[in-house]
């Protein structure tokens, strides 16, 4: 661990497994940039579509894309077995998103491995990937989530009639169909008609062999930042306007695609709301250090849709503008993350919950 009067040693794992590997990419360039070289030295490292881990030269870190930085890891990386990772890093920030790195995977090997990191620990980030589960456990306390139905594989495949009967008799159409645990938008579809479900249901089931065909909400799209561990508090809610029927992978990372609008249009009473419908909801899911919580107001209500235990960390992404909106910077931002992360590693009993 960190000697008295040297760095932390960072350790940045970006890329991944994942559908959403290059927004992982982005988002751990853009931590590796913003870290505080008072406090912490910082080492990228990249996580292959194999599961290795791979320390990255400078020249690497700049490659457009996850494949590039792939045919060049052999000759140019340096190999880190997973026993070995100890010795390099004293800390590791979490840049990966979706499966083996936000929902748990990763997090239960650094626990056996013994190196703090960031975000929530193994059981409240699988919850959180898993929407369904989600779901089931905010309805309990009472937060409002949208109507919808989660179909195993199996059902569709066995009993596809009485699955669509159900469909059109418990929600109707237009409804939206996704795959449990993606994110990023991957495999969502919009079903307007009755014809539509099975190719919709058909692209869910590539990703996971669970999906869920939910309400499609109208009403005013939000996401919240929420900070904290014991005492939680949320930035002001951004707004984020779809161009479509639903907001595209471009428009929720990539500069100049998609519309933020920090703070939501929303009366100063609905903030306060949906801000506290946000912090309820991070704590009812056992959350730790952040997360960034999506929904819906309609017709006065908080809706909330998932929970993003290791949010988008990319230049444009909105929880940096919601950070601004408290004073703090990009390099703020992380440097709390980094805080909150080593006490709640400090204070745990065991794996953190």
């Amino acid at each position: 661990m960190k000697e008295a009067g040297k760095r932390l040693r960072v350790g940045v794992i970006m890329g991944g497994m994942s559908s959403e590997r290059e927004i992982s990419l982005e988002s751990g360039r853009n931590i590796y940039h913003n870290l505080d070289l008072s406090k912490y030295e910082g080492i990228p490292i990249f996580l292959d579509s194999k599961g290795r881990l791979w320390e990255m030269t400078l020249p690497l870190l700049v490659q457009n894309t996850t494949a590039d930085i792939e045919a060049r890891l052999e000759k140019e990386a340096t190999r880190i077995p997973y026993e070995k990772l100890k010795e390099l890093v004293d800390f590791v920030y979490i840049g990966l998103h979706g499966k083996y790195g936000e929902d748990g995977c990763l997090q239960g090997l650094l626990e056996l491995l013994g190196i703090p990191y960031t975000g929530s620990g193994v059981l409240a980030s699988a919850i959180g990937m898993d929407k369904h589960m989600t779901r089931r456990l905010l309805t309990a306390a009472g937060i409002r989530v949208p109507k919808y139905l989660a179909i195993s594989e199996k059902a569709w495949q066995e009993r596809r009639e009485e699955m669509e009967k159900e469909i059109e008799e418990t929600l109707g159409y237009p409804c939206v169909v996704k795959p449990t645990r993606e994110g990023c938008s991957i495999g969502l579809s919009v079903v307007r008609e009755e014809d539509q479900l099975p190719p919709a249901m058909d692209e869910a089931f590539q990703w996971d062999t669970t999906c869920l065909v939910e309400e499609l909400l109208r009403g005013t799209e939000i996401t919240c930042g929420v900070i904290g561990n014991e005492n939680p508090i949320a930035f002001l809610p951004t707004e984020t306007p779809p161009r479509g029927d639903f907001l595209t992978v471009e428009e929720k990372f990539l500069p100049g695609e998609g519309e933020n609008i920090t703070p939501a249009r929303l009366p100063q009473e609905m903030i306060k709301k949906v801000q506290r419908v946000m912090v309820e909801a991070y704590k009812v899911l056992g959350t730790k250090v952040y997360a960034r919580i999506d929904g819906f107001v309609v017709d006065g209500e908080v809706i909330v849709t998932e929970t993003n235990t290791l949010p988008g960390m990319t230049p444009s992404t909105c929880i940096f503008h919601q950070a601004a909106e408290e004073g703090m910077s990009p390099m703020d931002l992380i440097t709390k993350v980094i805080e909150l992360s080593l006490e709640a590693h400090r204070k745990k009993k065991g794996p953190l919950a």
